[in-house]
């Protein structure tokens, strides 16, 4: 005799070979998704958390250091500017924002506050659900530096 299907009755045997691969594949790719989307987003954030905290140290040091005021803010400028782009960020007009607890700026034991900020997109959200509904994070960074109190100053 011939083979008989599922529950001993003639006609069609109902076959499940297969179906359990399909099913994890189409699982695993619904629940692998977000994760990849996480780790992207949570690395951009990373990404700009290591560049403001360089680029507010390199740009504190840079300025500090500088002979007088105009090259020490073309210092602190460029050091922001190469630390967000290291980093895969552009440096807008508001990254660098710079404070002297003394003027002129670079008076011996004057202390500099340095802060950098930058906007990270989430990735693959469109521009126009970003007008709307806001889907970025700022991330910034403080330094703070002391002017050496023994710096020659500028007569």
């Amino acid at each position: 005799m011939g083979r008989r299907g599922v529950g001993g009755r003639g006609g069609r045997a109902h076959r499940d070979e297969g179906s359990a691969l399909v099913e994890f594949v189409t699982l695993g790719v619904l629940v692998l998704l977000p994760v990849v989307y996480l780790v992207v987003t949570l690395g951009r954030i990373q990404a700009a958390s290591f560049a403001t905290d360089g680029g507010a140290r390199a740009a504190a040091r840079a300025f500090v250091a500088a002979p007088d005021a105009a090259t020490a803010s073309a210092s602190a400028e460029a050091a922001v500017r190469l630390a967000l782009l290291d980093q895969g960020f552009g440096a807008g007009p508001d990254a660098l924002a710079v404070e002297c607890s003394e003027q002129p700026c670079l008076t011996p034991g004057g202390r500099v506050v340095v802060r950098v900020s930058v906007d990270v997109v989430l990735p693959g959200v469109p521009a126009a659900l970003d007008a709307v509904v806001p889907t970025h994070v700022t991330i910034r960074s403080t330094q703070v530096a002391t002017v050496d109190a023994f710096r020659a100053v500028a007569p």
